[in-house]
């Protein structure tokens, strides 16, 4: 890492603390009470909600491949899609909790409500966060990514537990979720601007970040969506886009060898 790079390394590190003391001095954003109300409710089978429960299969079968691609013999791993053994920890993390986002999010749209998004939430903010040090392993450090996972992987888990007692308690609270998933999706993207990555088809992660992007924006646009035609909805659309993205880091892992040694 040269001088340049360390001082950007700073630079993002003071950014970061500035942002959690921002989360913490701001007015609390609670959860709407709108947000359960999803545009497509039909009902087939027997499950309610159905588009908005079945559609997260599509995780389940991304997250299976990730998982599956990370057991593969160490032969065919070691210094074509990792440089250590050891970097597997991350990504074993991000598709685990992608399966379980599958089965937390289909549980939460069968019954919308603040009780069964915790379920839903948990497996994502572990995702996001064990993807921010997969980043930081490739491009910064490997120790520095490694080290940090199981911090930055409670860190998520506890911004999620401590929305939920912040609704529990009546003030709800989702500016540390906000910060689990937004600020480190930015930092993901800042890191990838300024340190290069070790390995080729490092440029995947740009498609995956945008793919995750027109699932946020589909999200938004539930209602919006599903008013055309009424034959998907944007939630739905969501969840596709989003196992989309999990599967192209699985396609980059598959492509990609080392750069260096």
């Amino acid at each position: 890492m040269n001088h340049k790079q360390r001082i950007q390394l700073w630079l993002l590190g003071v950014f970061s603390i500035f942002i959690l003391l921002a989360a913490a001095m701001v007015a609390p954003i609670p959860q709407p009470t709108a947000y359960h109300q999803f545009a497509d409710q039909r009902d087939f089978f027997g499950i309610p909600n159905f588009f908005n429960v079945a559609s997260n299969l599509a995780l389940l079968v991304s997250g299976l491949a990730g998982v599956l691609f990370v057991f593969q013999s160490p032969n065919l791993l070691i210094n074509r899609t990792f440089l250590v053994l050891s970097e597997r920890t991350a990504y074993l993390v991000l598709f685990l909790s992608v399966i379980f986002t599958c089965f937390g999010s289909a549980y939460y749209h069968w019954m919308p409500d603040n009780e069964r998004l915790l379920w839903d939430r948990l497996p994502i903010a572990i995702g996001i966060t064990a993807l921010l040090a997969i980043t930081l392993s490739e491009r910064i450090s490997l120790k520095l990514g490694l080290q940090l996972l199981p911090w930055l992987v409670i860190s998520g888990v506890a911004s999620v537990w401590y929305w939920y007692w912040s609704e529990q308690q009546g003030i709800g609270n989702l500016n540390y979720y906000i910060v689990t998933q937004f600020y480190s999706l930015l930092l993901i993207i800042l890191i990838g601007i300024f340190f290069p990555s070790q390995y080729t088809n490092a440029s995947d992660m740009h498609y995956v970040i945008v793919l995750y992007g027109l699932a946020k924006i589909a999200e938004s646009l539930d209602q919006e969506i599903y008013n055309f035609g009424q034959v998907i909805s944007g939630h739905t659309l969501k969840h596709l886009l989003a196992a989309l993205a999990v599967y192209w880091i699985v396609r980059m892992l598959r492509r990609r060898c080392l750069l260096i040694n």
